[in-house]
């Protein structure tokens, strides 16, 4: 069953999954994962709410409660799994992907997540494989109010931002639940109202083609800064006062200015810039694997006081070590509306942190990953390299270029960045490796 992907369970709702199945996770997951009360919360996809009448249903036949939270950001619902001292959460979300998709995060106590190693697995064997025998005690469903306890957390320590104005793309997702509360309604909003069949562009920020019309907004609106969120709002990229997109790993160097020194996580795609720019503020960087699950077990190992992906993810060690987009914005905004006072805008901040031209995230769909990864490894392991990496797939530097290269856990790709101190090099290389993978 393809929907159980290495850190959630994701697919087309009606094709690779259905309410059948969403019935069976929501029976076996209290076996499995051994609790007696799950709290849900879902996005404003279409299908989200009849995912969510076949999983609690399951839940309830199982003999375990399920408390209610409505619709909710996904870090709204690691909060109240925290909140609310829950053995175990799921959010219904494709997060990111096109609207016919839909999916779960699951955590347990303490807002930890239930990757594909330590419990979905199972849930997996039991969804496929075990027989469906009603418990003698049915659960019950509770609503809980999450949002308004969320909302006064994340309102805590917010900054004083009305040096700047911002343009701010809700992508008719969850975001449109907290953005205007948080941040105010003196903003230039876009897409600022729920519809789960995301009309103006996909959820996905990553995506660069999907921010045009926050780049065009920015410009119209003459505004200091362009915010974007993805469908759940755990992810959010941005745009300076010029309309150009920032890629999130140099953002997460600016978020450095707003934290004492400490340990940073960053994915094995990350910047040098950015490793070299954290460094100098004097944080020990740590470069981890991609993946939420995997960032944020090295942050609770470590203690690490916040960490970013590429994908525009940051975790927090004063948000139970999660992703949260609200969390980073006002971060970020605190740090920007700083500089803006010393007379700095947001392009020139950045031209202080991006010394490499990158090729961002490329992606390959190609049938024989292993294949072609083991092609690219012979090709460079044998060259003058300052450093490898092997875990995540691998990175591998040189002097004046790196690349890495691995397999996505989420979609059927090879994803390639790369990074030279010259546009020339990095075409020259670009070409050559793209050469290889495609042969």
């Amino acid at each position: 069953m393809g929907i159980f992907k290495a850190n959630d369970i994701r697919g087309i709702w009606n094709e690779e999954w259905d309410g059948e199945t969403a019935y069976k996770i929501g029976f076996f997951l209290p076996q499995v994962m051994h609790c007696d009360t799950i709290l849900v919360g879902r996005d404003v996809r279409l299908s989200s709410d009849e995912v969510f009448e076949n999983l609690s249903r399951g839940i309830v036949d199982a003999g375990c409660d399920v408390l209610d939270i409505g619709l909710a950001t996904t870090p709204m619902v690691y909060f109240a799994t925290v909140h609310f001292g829950v053995p175990l959460s799921v959010q219904i979300t494709a997060s990111h992907n096109p609207a016919p998709y839909n999916g779960m995060k699951v955590s347990k106590r303490d807002a930890i997540p239930v990757c594909f190693a330590d419990g979905l697995d199972r849930v997996k064997e039991y969804v496929e494989h075990a027989k469906v025998v009603l418990s003698d005690k049915k659960g019950v469903v509770r609503y809980a109010d999450a949002l308004t306890p969320y909302l006064a957390f994340q309102a805590k320590d917010m900054p004083d931002v009305s040096n700047l104005k911002l343009a701010i793309d809700c992508s008719n997702g969850m975001a449109c639940l907290v953005a205007k509360e948080l941040f105010g309604e003196g903003h230039c909003y876009i897409n600022d109202h729920f519809d789960g069949s995301f009309p103006a562009h996909e959820p996905n920020p990553l995506d660069e083609s999907t921010c045009d019309q926050i780049k065009r907004t920015v410009l119209q609106c003459k505004a200091d800064l362009g915010i974007i969120f993805d469908g759940d709002a755990d992810r959010v990229m941005f745009i300076d006062e010029k309309g150009t997109y920032i890629h999130a790993d140099h953002m997460g160097a600016i978020l450095g200015h707003h934290f004492e020194k400490g340990i940073a996580v960053v994915d094995i795609r990350s910047s040098r810039s950015t490793v070299s720019y954290l460094e100098a503020l004097g944080f020990e960087v740590v470069v981890w694997k991609v993946g939420h699950a995997q960032v944020k077990q090295k942050m609770r190992e470590l203690g690490a006081t916040f960490g970013g992906e590429l994908s525009g993810h940051y975790y927090f060690k004063d948000f139970f070590f999660c992703d949260s987009a609200v969390f980073a914005t006002k971060c970020i905004l605190e740090v920007l509306s700083d500089f803006k006072d010393q007379g700095k805008s947001v392009s020139q901040v950045l031209s202080t942190v991006i010394r490499y031209k990158t090729t961002g995230e490329v992606n390959y769909k190609v049938e024989n990953k292993e294949e072609v990864m083991d092609n690219l490894l012979a090709a460079y392991s044998l060259q003058d390299y300052s450093k490898i990496l092997t875990f995540d797939g691998y990175r591998i530097e040189f002097p004046t270029w790196w690349f890495s290269v691995r397999i996505s856990n989420t979609e059927p790709y090879l994803r390639l960045v790369m990074e030279s101190t010259t546009q020339e090099e990095l075409d020259e290389r670009f070409a050559e490796i793209s050469a290889i993978i495609e042969a």
